[in-house]
């Protein structure tokens, strides 16, 4: 098998292509700006809005299956295009395509979102993700479109804003509730996924909803700090008009995965 990452050098392209190495499987990484520094993958420079270039590296590697993670925050050409012409390389050479979405696309309540509810989008990122999401679908009816959470792990932005908040340089969100995941976890499903011949949205995050400022709190107890030191606010005082309580529904993908979706508590046990 060869599994093309397209975003390998992002952190959970990266940890994609450490798990898939370690089965000895053909790793193709691409990168923009930072190296894919994982030993044992071919690494391409891509840029994911030029479709040309994009056609001509699939067509060159032709993967078994391609995991789509670019994205930029902000930036629609990269997260919204860059995701369609991922899309449309993959099906070219008959590549199974795993892409992997967010909750970012949803407006939030206080009920769980299911597998399948359309996007309901409230800011830029979640329409290019939106947008991302229908490309893919129309292009390729049969992929699989992983909605996930915030990602965690050692090294991760989500730990690291944390870190920032307790040393009052950040502040972290009470009023925004979402589901994290652990990285190994995440990349663990999305290379179940490849094999599968799951199609269309999956949510696949971790069971335990959580404010931001409560990931703080875990981290802080985990590391021997004050709790505390950890600075919050709400999305409300922030001025930002962002999705607040956003919970998915897991069931489906516990059910069809092997791999066990652990909750931040447990990840962050002290």
């Amino acid at each position: 098998m060869t599994i093309l990452v397209v975003g390998a050098s992002g952190f959970l392209g990266g940890e994609v292509c450490r798990q898939a190495v370690a089965a000895g499987e053909r790793v193709v990484g691409t990168y923009h700006s930072g190296a894919v520094g994982v030993p044992g993958v071919e690494a391409y420079r891509l840029d994911v809005t030029d479709r040309a270039a994009v056609r001509e590296l699939v067509t060159r590697v032709r993967p078994t299956a391609v995991v789509g993670t670019p994205y930029r925050y902000g930036d629609w050409a990269v997260t919204a295009d860059g995701a369609a012409h991922v899309a449309y390389a993959a099906a070219e050479v008959g590549a199974r395509l795993v892409h992997i979405s967010s909750d970012a696309l949803h407006a939030g309540r206080p009920e769980p979102y299911a597998d399948d509810e359309p996007p309901t989008p409230v800011y830029p990122y979640g329409a290019a993700k939106a947008a991302a999401e229908t490309a893919v679908r129309a292009v390729d009816p049969g992929a699989v479109l992983v909605r996930t959470s915030l990602i965690l792990g050692e090294g991760s932005k989500q730990i690291q804003l944390c870190r920032d908040a307790l040393a009052g340089r950040a502040a972290l969100f009470t009023d925004e509730i979402r589901c994290p995941i652990d990285v190994t976890d995440l990349a663990a499903a999305v290379r179940e996924l490849i094999a599968s011949d799951y199609a269309g949205p999956l949510n696949v995050a971790g069971p335990d909803p959580v404010s931001r400022a409560d990931i703080g709190l875990l981290v802080a107890r985990r590391e021997g700090l004050d709790p505390g030191a950890v600075k919050t606010t709400t999305s409300a005082a922030s001025g930002l008009l962002r999705p607040t309580d956003v919970r998915l529904d897991v069931t489906r993908a516990a059910g069809l995965l092997r791999t066990r979706l652990r909750g931040v508590r447990e990840l962050l046990a002290a």
